[in-house]
């Protein structure tokens, strides 16, 4: 069950070090230059709260929150799922 925990956080690290990522590579692009389409989608992809959030005026730090809530709750998912597959096949 510890584990479980342990990648569970690890998913929200990640959620939250992409999403941090992106901001930076936002920060830092040129503003004058439009934005590809595949870095777009990527972007989209990768932070699905920052798809939501182009609609909707949120805050960057909320993004950033809401992005790595979004990955632990996948990483919750994931788990249960990876826990139930174990549980069945040791049946």
């Amino acid at each position: 069950m510890r584990g479980a925990v342990i990648r569970d956080a690890m998913w929200t690290s990640a959620g939250f070090l992409v999403s941090v990522g992106w901001s930076l590579y936002f920060a830092s692009a040129n503003k004058t230059l439009p934005i590809e389409p595949i870095v777009h989608a990527l972007a989209s992809l990768t932070q699905p709260i920052a798809a939501i959030a182009s609609h909707h005026q949120l805050r960057l730090a909320w993004v950033v929150v809401l992005n790595a809530a979004t990955y632990g709750l996948l990483g919750l998912i994931v788990e249960m799922v990876r826990h139930c597959r174990r549980t069945a096949t040791q049946n």
